[in-house]
Protein backbone atom coordinates (compact mmCIF):
# COMPACT_ATOMS: atom_id res chain seq x y z
CA UNK A 1 0.00 0.00 0.00
CA UNK A 2 1.45 3.77 -0.75
CA UNK A 3 2.51 5.61 2.12
CA UNK A 4 -0.07 8.03 4.09
CA UNK A 5 -0.59 11.40 2.67
CA UNK A 6 -2.38 14.35 3.52
CA UNK A 7 -5.94 14.89 2.75
CA UNK A 8 -5.93 17.28 -0.13
CA UNK A 9 -9.60 18.70 -0.99
CA UNK A 10 -10.37 19.74 -4.60
CA UNK A 11 -11.76 23.32 -5.15
CA UNK A 12 -15.54 23.77 -5.15
CA UNK A 13 -17.94 24.04 -8.29
CA UNK A 14 -20.44 26.16 -8.96
CA UNK A 15 -22.82 26.80 -11.79
CA UNK A 16 -21.19 28.08 -15.16
CA UNK A 17 -18.11 26.16 -14.55
CA UNK A 18 -16.51 24.49 -17.01
CA UNK A 19 -16.37 20.54 -16.54
CA UNK A 20 -14.23 17.84 -18.87
CA UNK A 21 -15.90 14.65 -19.93
CA UNK A 22 -13.06 11.69 -19.81
CA UNK A 23 -13.65 7.82 -20.84
CA UNK A 24 -10.97 5.66 -18.73
CA UNK A 25 -12.61 2.57 -19.12
CA UNK A 26 -14.63 0.99 -21.62
CA UNK A 27 -15.93 2.58 -25.34
CA UNK A 28 -19.56 3.39 -24.97
CA UNK A 29 -22.10 1.16 -26.78
CA UNK A 30 -23.77 3.91 -28.81
CA UNK A 31 -22.27 6.92 -29.49
CA UNK A 32 -25.70 8.75 -28.53
CA UNK A 33 -24.65 7.93 -25.12
CA UNK A 34 -21.70 10.46 -25.61
CA UNK A 35 -24.26 13.44 -26.45
CA UNK A 36 -26.63 12.48 -23.15
CA UNK A 37 -23.49 13.20 -20.88
CA UNK A 38 -23.29 16.25 -22.46
CA UNK A 39 -26.42 17.31 -22.58
CA UNK A 40 -26.86 16.14 -18.56
CA UNK A 41 -23.57 18.44 -17.78
CA UNK A 42 -25.39 20.99 -19.46
CA UNK A 43 -28.51 20.62 -17.65
CA UNK A 44 -26.56 20.89 -14.70
CA UNK A 45 -25.37 23.86 -15.52
CA UNK A 46 -21.78 23.47 -17.20
CA UNK A 47 -20.02 24.14 -19.66
CA UNK A 48 -18.96 21.28 -21.14
CA UNK A 49 -15.22 20.08 -22.74
CA UNK A 50 -14.40 16.81 -23.94
CA UNK A 51 -10.98 15.03 -23.88
CA UNK A 52 -8.88 14.40 -27.12
CA UNK A 53 -10.11 10.64 -27.04
CA UNK A 54 -13.30 10.02 -25.64
CA UNK A 55 -14.70 9.03 -28.05
CA UNK A 56 -12.17 6.65 -29.48
CA UNK A 57 -11.89 2.75 -29.54
CA UNK A 58 -9.60 0.29 -29.37
CA UNK A 59 -11.11 -3.14 -28.90
CA UNK A 60 -13.53 -2.51 -25.66
CA UNK A 61 -11.37 -0.16 -24.69
CA UNK A 62 -12.78 3.97 -25.12
CA UNK A 63 -8.97 4.12 -26.99
CA UNK A 64 -5.19 3.51 -26.21
CA UNK A 65 -4.07 3.43 -22.77
CA UNK A 66 -1.60 6.28 -23.56
CA UNK A 67 -4.88 8.59 -25.11
CA UNK A 68 -7.23 7.98 -22.11
CA UNK A 69 -4.56 8.46 -19.89
CA UNK A 70 -3.18 11.67 -21.79
CA UNK A 71 -7.00 12.88 -21.26
CA UNK A 72 -6.98 13.16 -17.63
CA UNK A 73 -3.71 14.17 -17.07
CA UNK A 74 -5.10 17.44 -19.50
CA UNK A 75 -8.01 18.10 -18.24
CA UNK A 76 -6.32 18.33 -14.63
CA UNK A 77 -3.80 20.49 -15.80
CA UNK A 78 -6.46 22.96 -17.49
CA UNK A 79 -6.92 25.73 -15.74
CA UNK A 80 -10.52 26.46 -16.84
CA UNK A 81 -11.72 23.07 -15.61
CA UNK A 82 -12.95 22.79 -12.90
CA UNK A 83 -14.24 18.99 -12.88
CA UNK A 84 -13.09 15.74 -14.13
CA UNK A 85 -16.34 13.60 -15.16
CA UNK A 86 -16.02 9.85 -16.04
CA UNK A 87 -18.45 9.30 -18.99
CA UNK A 88 -18.76 5.02 -18.10
CA UNK A 89 -16.99 2.56 -16.44
CA UNK A 90 -16.21 -1.63 -17.72
CA UNK A 91 -12.69 -2.05 -17.60
CA UNK A 92 -9.31 -0.62 -18.38
CA UNK A 93 -8.94 2.29 -15.91
CA UNK A 94 -6.31 0.42 -14.01
CA UNK A 95 -4.31 0.31 -16.96
CA UNK A 96 -3.92 3.69 -16.73
CA UNK A 97 -2.60 3.72 -13.24
CA UNK A 98 1.41 4.01 -13.95
CA UNK A 99 0.73 7.04 -16.49
CA UNK A 100 -1.00 9.27 -14.75
CA UNK A 101 0.59 12.18 -13.56
CA UNK A 102 0.23 12.70 -9.64
CA UNK A 103 2.13 15.70 -9.51
CA UNK A 104 -0.09 17.47 -12.50
CA UNK A 105 -2.98 16.35 -10.09
CA UNK A 106 -1.89 16.88 -7.06
CA UNK A 107 -0.79 20.43 -7.73
CA UNK A 108 -4.20 21.14 -9.56
CA UNK A 109 -7.02 19.40 -6.87
CA UNK A 110 -10.49 19.11 -8.86
CA UNK A 111 -13.81 17.54 -8.88
CA UNK A 112 -13.15 13.50 -9.82
CA UNK A 113 -16.63 11.75 -10.62
CA UNK A 114 -17.54 8.12 -11.35
CA UNK A 115 -17.97 4.39 -10.28
CA UNK A 116 -17.43 1.36 -10.63
CA UNK A 117 -14.17 0.68 -13.08
CA UNK A 118 -13.49 4.21 -11.79
CA UNK A 119 -12.27 2.81 -8.69
CA UNK A 120 -9.55 2.13 -9.78
CA UNK A 121 -9.04 5.83 -10.24
CA UNK A 122 -10.41 6.70 -7.15
CA UNK A 123 -7.91 4.92 -5.40
CA UNK A 124 -4.88 5.30 -6.91
CA UNK A 125 -5.39 9.42 -6.56
CA UNK A 126 -6.04 9.04 -3.26
CA UNK A 127 -3.05 6.83 -2.52
CA UNK A 128 -0.92 9.22 -4.73
CA UNK A 129 -2.26 12.16 -4.33
CA UNK A 130 -4.62 12.90 -0.61
CA UNK A 131 -7.02 14.17 -3.19
CA UNK A 132 -10.66 13.42 -1.96
CA UNK A 133 -12.73 11.88 -5.03
CA UNK A 134 -16.37 11.19 -5.73
CA UNK A 135 -17.72 7.62 -6.11
CA UNK A 136 -21.18 8.12 -7.97
CA UNK A 137 -23.02 8.30 -10.72
CA UNK A 138 -20.97 8.48 -14.61
CA UNK A 139 -21.97 10.92 -17.13
CA UNK A 140 -23.90 8.31 -19.18
CA UNK A 141 -25.40 6.74 -16.44
CA UNK A 142 -29.09 7.56 -14.86
CA UNK A 143 -29.40 11.02 -13.59
CA UNK A 144 -33.28 10.98 -12.44
CA UNK A 145 -34.46 13.34 -10.01
CA UNK A 146 -32.55 11.64 -6.86
CA UNK A 147 -29.55 11.52 -8.55
CA UNK A 148 -29.43 15.27 -10.03
CA UNK A 149 -30.53 16.41 -6.04
CA UNK A 150 -27.39 14.46 -4.83
CA UNK A 151 -25.41 16.33 -6.91
CA UNK A 152 -26.73 19.45 -6.41
CA UNK A 153 -26.27 19.25 -2.65
CA UNK A 154 -23.10 17.55 -2.51
CA UNK A 155 -21.40 19.97 -5.35
CA UNK A 156 -23.34 23.17 -5.16
CA UNK A 157 -24.76 23.29 -1.73
CA UNK A 158 -21.81 21.75 -0.45
CA UNK A 159 -23.86 20.25 2.53
CA UNK A 160 -22.13 18.20 5.07
CA UNK A 161 -24.56 15.23 3.94
CA UNK A 162 -26.53 12.58 5.55
CA UNK A 163 -26.59 9.07 3.73
CA UNK A 164 -29.47 7.53 4.99
CA UNK A 165 -31.78 5.24 2.34
CA UNK A 166 -35.07 6.23 1.04
CA UNK A 167 -37.68 5.40 2.79
CA UNK A 168 -40.56 4.15 0.76
CA UNK A 169 -43.00 1.27 1.55
CA UNK A 170 -44.90 1.48 -1.92
CA UNK A 171 -48.00 -0.85 -1.19
CA UNK A 172 -46.39 -3.09 1.01
CA UNK A 173 -47.48 -3.12 4.77
CA UNK A 174 -43.95 -3.19 6.30
CA UNK A 175 -40.56 -1.34 3.57
CA UNK A 176 -38.79 -4.06 1.69
CA UNK A 177 -36.68 -2.41 -0.98
CA UNK A 178 -33.74 0.17 0.28
CA UNK A 179 -33.94 -1.25 3.74
CA UNK A 180 -30.31 -1.94 5.55
CA UNK A 181 -29.37 -4.34 7.85
CA UNK A 182 -26.99 -4.51 10.78
CA UNK A 183 -24.62 -6.71 11.07
CA UNK A 184 -22.52 -5.42 13.92
CA UNK A 185 -23.59 -2.42 16.09
CA UNK A 186 -22.28 1.02 17.27
CA UNK A 187 -20.82 4.25 15.48
CA UNK A 188 -17.25 4.35 14.04
CA UNK A 189 -15.44 7.43 12.65
CA UNK A 190 -13.26 7.69 9.70
CA UNK A 191 -12.26 8.75 6.55
CA UNK A 192 -13.96 7.11 3.23
CA UNK A 193 -12.45 4.25 1.36
CA UNK A 194 -13.03 1.53 -1.19
CA UNK A 195 -15.92 1.12 -4.43
CA UNK A 196 -16.11 -1.54 -6.46
CA UNK A 197 -15.21 -4.74 -5.02
CA UNK A 198 -13.47 -6.61 -8.35
CA UNK A 199 -11.73 -3.71 -8.91
CA UNK A 200 -10.54 -2.92 -5.74
CA UNK A 201 -9.05 -6.14 -5.11
CA UNK A 202 -8.01 -5.95 -9.04
CA UNK A 203 -4.67 -3.77 -7.84
CA UNK A 204 -4.29 -5.13 -4.47
CA UNK A 205 -0.19 -5.62 -3.88
CA UNK A 206 0.07 -2.07 -6.00
CA UNK A 207 1.19 1.44 -4.74
CA UNK A 208 -2.17 2.32 -5.90
CA UNK A 209 -4.44 1.23 -2.52
CA UNK A 210 -4.09 3.78 -0.09
CA UNK A 211 -3.78 2.94 3.17
CA UNK A 212 -7.08 1.12 5.25
CA UNK A 213 -5.98 1.90 8.88
CA UNK A 214 -8.46 3.57 10.60
CA UNK A 215 -10.96 4.17 7.35
CA UNK A 216 -14.58 3.29 6.84
CA UNK A 217 -14.56 0.51 3.84
CA UNK A 218 -17.37 0.69 1.40
CA UNK A 219 -17.83 -1.97 -1.02
CA UNK A 220 -20.35 -2.55 -4.05
CA UNK A 221 -20.61 -4.89 -6.96
CA UNK A 222 -22.19 -6.60 -9.60
CA UNK A 223 -22.57 -9.87 -11.95
CA UNK A 224 -20.32 -11.76 -9.25
CA UNK A 225 -21.00 -15.01 -8.16
CA UNK A 226 -21.66 -15.63 -4.53
CA UNK A 227 -18.42 -17.67 -4.25
CA UNK A 228 -16.68 -15.15 -5.84
CA UNK A 229 -17.18 -12.30 -3.75
CA UNK A 230 -16.25 -14.84 -1.32
CA UNK A 231 -12.60 -15.06 -2.47
CA UNK A 232 -12.19 -11.34 -2.99
CA UNK A 233 -13.13 -10.88 0.57
CA UNK A 234 -10.64 -13.27 1.24
CA UNK A 235 -8.08 -10.98 -0.55
CA UNK A 236 -9.10 -8.16 1.96
CA UNK A 237 -8.77 -10.51 4.33
CA UNK A 238 -5.23 -11.82 3.68
CA UNK A 239 -3.72 -8.52 3.07
CA UNK A 240 -4.90 -7.17 5.87
CA UNK A 241 -6.60 -4.61 5.04
CA UNK A 242 -9.57 -6.01 6.84
CA UNK A 243 -8.62 -6.33 10.23
CA UNK A 244 -7.29 -2.34 9.83
CA UNK A 245 -10.44 -0.92 9.23
CA UNK A 246 -12.83 1.16 11.80
CA UNK A 247 -16.24 0.51 10.18
CA UNK A 248 -17.62 -1.22 6.87
CA UNK A 249 -20.80 -0.55 4.56
CA UNK A 250 -21.80 -2.81 1.90
CA UNK A 251 -24.19 -1.31 -0.47
CA UNK A 252 -25.62 -3.06 -2.97
CA UNK A 253 -24.30 -7.00 -4.95
CA UNK A 254 -26.72 -6.37 -8.43
CA UNK A 255 -26.97 -10.05 -9.86
CA UNK A 256 -24.92 -11.55 -7.29
CA UNK A 257 -27.51 -14.31 -6.85
CA UNK A 258 -25.91 -18.16 -6.77
CA UNK A 259 -25.50 -20.33 -9.81
CA UNK A 260 -26.58 -23.66 -10.70
CA UNK A 261 -24.96 -26.58 -8.86
CA UNK A 262 -24.37 -28.12 -5.70
CA UNK A 263 -25.02 -24.60 -4.11
CA UNK A 264 -23.90 -21.38 -2.56
CA UNK A 265 -23.07 -19.76 0.37
CA UNK A 266 -25.09 -16.17 0.47
CA UNK A 267 -24.06 -12.81 0.26
CA UNK A 268 -25.13 -12.67 4.18
CA UNK A 269 -23.58 -15.62 5.24
CA UNK A 270 -20.34 -14.45 3.55
CA UNK A 271 -20.48 -11.24 5.38
CA UNK A 272 -21.01 -12.90 8.50
CA UNK A 273 -17.89 -14.70 8.12
CA UNK A 274 -15.36 -11.51 6.95
CA UNK A 275 -16.94 -8.77 8.53
CA UNK A 276 -18.83 -9.95 11.88
CA UNK A 277 -15.67 -11.27 13.61
CA UNK A 278 -13.52 -8.06 13.25
CA UNK A 279 -16.32 -6.67 15.94
CA UNK A 280 -16.69 -3.39 14.12
CA UNK A 281 -19.88 -1.52 13.27
CA UNK A 282 -20.68 -2.58 9.84
CA UNK A 283 -24.09 -3.05 8.18
CA UNK A 284 -25.54 -3.51 4.30
CA UNK A 285 -27.87 -2.38 1.80
CA UNK A 286 -26.69 1.10 1.69
CA UNK A 287 -27.63 3.07 -1.65
CA UNK A 288 -24.39 2.63 -2.77
CA UNK A 289 -23.10 0.79 -6.57
CA UNK A 290 -25.01 -0.24 -9.47
CA UNK A 291 -28.72 1.05 -9.01
CA UNK A 292 -30.67 3.65 -10.54
CA UNK A 293 -30.99 5.90 -7.18
CA UNK A 294 -27.35 6.11 -5.70
CA UNK A 295 -25.45 8.28 -2.86
CA UNK A 296 -22.54 10.73 -4.14
CA UNK A 297 -20.12 9.77 -1.47
CA UNK A 298 -16.62 11.55 -1.31
CA UNK A 299 -13.61 9.05 -1.12
CA UNK A 300 -11.02 10.42 1.25
CA UNK A 301 -13.89 12.61 3.07
CA UNK A 302 -14.68 11.79 7.16
CA UNK A 303 -17.50 10.25 7.64
CA UNK A 304 -19.10 9.05 11.18
CA UNK A 305 -21.32 5.52 10.62
CA UNK A 306 -24.23 4.43 12.51
CA UNK A 307 -24.55 0.91 11.70
CA UNK A 308 -27.57 0.36 13.97
CA UNK A 309 -29.10 3.09 11.93
CA UNK A 310 -28.43 2.60 8.55
CA UNK A 311 -26.34 5.42 7.93
CA UNK A 312 -23.03 7.38 7.72
CA UNK A 313 -23.08 11.23 7.58
CA UNK A 314 -19.53 13.46 6.67
CA UNK A 315 -17.78 15.50 9.48
CA UNK A 316 -16.23 17.55 7.92
CA UNK A 317 -15.86 19.90 4.40
CA UNK A 318 -14.92 17.94 1.23
CA UNK A 319 -13.91 21.08 -0.61
CA UNK A 320 -11.40 24.12 -0.36
CA UNK A 321 -12.78 27.48 1.58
Amino acid sequence: MAAPRGRLLPVPLAKGDTVALVSPSSAVDDTFDLQLAREVMEALGFEVRTGAHYAARRGHLAGTDAGRAGDINAMFADGEVKAVICVRGGSGAARLLPLLDYDVIRANPKVLLGYSDVTALHNAIHAQTGLVTFHGPNGSGSWNRFNADQFRRVFFDRELMQYRNVVDAGDELVQRRNRTVTITGGKARGELVGGNLTVLTAVAGSPYLPDFTGKVLFLEDVSEAPYRVDRMLSTLKLMGALDKIAGFIFGECTDCDPGDGYGSLTLEQILDDHIRPLNIPAYRGAMIGHIRQQFIVPVGGRVELDADAGSFRLLEPVFQD
